[in-house]
């Protein structure tokens, strides 16, 4: 994922840079790093996940710690005009993980670093910036715990989606991964090494915490841990109607707050169609359960609405008694009733959902192609003619990748203070090919 410092453009070529660069590499070696610096072919640091831009950096730092990291700061602040960007794993949108004739921190480089610590009272994870939440999820598993927000894929680094939000069904629950955590050691603009809470250097930590990296690259954090569950029933249930979709998704999250829920909710959006990408296709759970189109409303539109469902359960508890659970919460909802898929998963195989679609696109060599991402947050106000003009008008015939909702309450969300016209929530949407 992004944190960077001050996109600022380097000016093009002229007579003086290679005279500039041989300046810059002497005055990197002069700060004796304990990692490494890269002045030759840059290879992934020259591009991110979106793909929609190719840049090449003058270097690439491979930092051993924070002190070095503070040290590239310093020498960056009296230099002007040089881009620093701090790498995670590169999955930036628009290129905010890389830099221009600049610097780009490799921040899993900090192996060592980047070493996970569990606590069990009070249970916590003192974590590297540059480690993968897929590594936190292994680390912490065998001590019975696990982190509360997650984000739906799990190779992203937590420096990263703490510099953003980090945003997934369990959000409504406990807030996105930004609340999810009390401490920080950050590098600031400055070059200095800084310890932040809520209350000790607060405005730092708050800034910092969906800052996008303006204000400081995190170099460690201690994220909140809870028990973790053992398995989980996954449950997609499909509706024709947009307002029966979002009346059902906003029950759902406020539900948490008074009384018995799932653990996770999330939707998307499909085409209803046989597309074997956006449509319905996209939506079964088991091969051998597909998607019969007679269950859809011959009232239907262009496009169909997904809610997507987990609770989580014990490994012995008997499936009957979670069938009544599940039975009981989608009694109230009003989705097409032949449009119900479920399977029961361990809870690592879960989280871990994303990684195997990951795989399957490597393999079929689609993970390398541009992926343009938009994000938006629009109030319970306008939900309905956000429906109607882009779901199903521009996007009716879908973008050859997820189009993803996430109902929120303001109340579990730092975002709440921007989101005055939302009443009472807000949906996140999410949208890529």
């Amino acid at each position: 994922m992004i944190a960077y410092l001050e996109r600022v453009s380097i000016p093009e070529p002229n007579n003086n840079e290679d005279d500039n660069v041989s300046l810059l590499r002497n005055s990197l070696e002069d700060l004796q790093l304990q990692g490494s610096i890269d002045y030759g072919p840059t290879g992934s640091a020259s591009k991110d996940f979106g793909g929609m831009q190719i840049t090449k950096p003058l270097a690439v730092i491979r930092p051993a710690g924070a002190e070095d990291i503070a040290k590239v700061i310093k020498l960056a602040s009296r230099l002007p005009n040089l881009t620093v960007a701090a790498r995670g794993n590169g999955h930036s949108i628009n290129g905010q993980a890389m830099a221009d004739r600049g610097l780009v921190i490799d921040m899993k480089s900090m192996e060592s670093y980047n070493k996970i610590e569990v606590r069990r009272h009070p249970p916590c994870a003192d974590v590297g910036g540059g480690a993968l939440w897929a590594d936190v999820l292994k680390r912490s598993v065998p001590f019975g715990l696990a982190p509360r927000s997650w984000t739906d894929y799990l190779d992203l680094t937590v420096g990263g989606t703490l510099s953003n939000a980090g945003v997934s069904g369990q959000a409504f629950r406990y807030g996105p991964q930004t609340e999810n955590v009390t401490e920080l050691e950050v590098v600031t603009g400055k070059g200095e090494i800084v310890t932040c809470t809520r209350n000790e250097n607060s405005q730092l930590f708050f800034s910092v915490l969906g800052g996008l990296g303006q204000f400081g690259i995190i170099t460690r954090a201690r994220v909140l841990l809870q028990p973790s569950p053992q398995m989980v029933r996954w449950i997609r249930v499909v509706y024709s109607e947009f307002s029966e979709f979002t009346r059902d998704a906003e029950l759902l999250v406020s539900q948490e707050e008074s009384g018995e829920s799932f653990d996770y909710v999330e939707g998307f959006v499909f085409v209803n169609s046989d597309d074997p990408v956006n449509g319905w296709a996209s939506v079964p759970l088991d091969p051998n359960h597909p998607f019969d189109p007679a269950g859809i409303p011959t009232s239907a539109g262009p496009v169909l609405y997904c809610l997507e469902l987990v609770l989580h359960h014990r490994e012995n508890d008997r499936p009957s008694s979670v069938n009544l659970v599940v039975d009981r919460l989608l009694g109230q909802l009003r989705f097409c009733k032949k449009l119900r898929f479920e399977v029961d998963l361990k809870y690592v195989e879960f989280l871990s959902r994303v990684k195997v679609a990951e795989q399957q696109a490597k393999a079929n060599g689609i993970w390398d192609a541009p992926h343009p991402w938009l994000n938006l947050f629009v109030s319970k106000r306008d939900i309905a003619d956000f429906d109607r003009l882009v779901f199903n008008t521009i996007l009716q015939h879908g973008i050859g990748g997820p189009i993803l909702v996430y109902p929120l309450l303001r109340s579990k969300s730092v975002y709440h203070m921007l989101m005055s016209q939302a009443n009472q929530g807000f949906i996140l949407i999410a949208v890529t090919s």
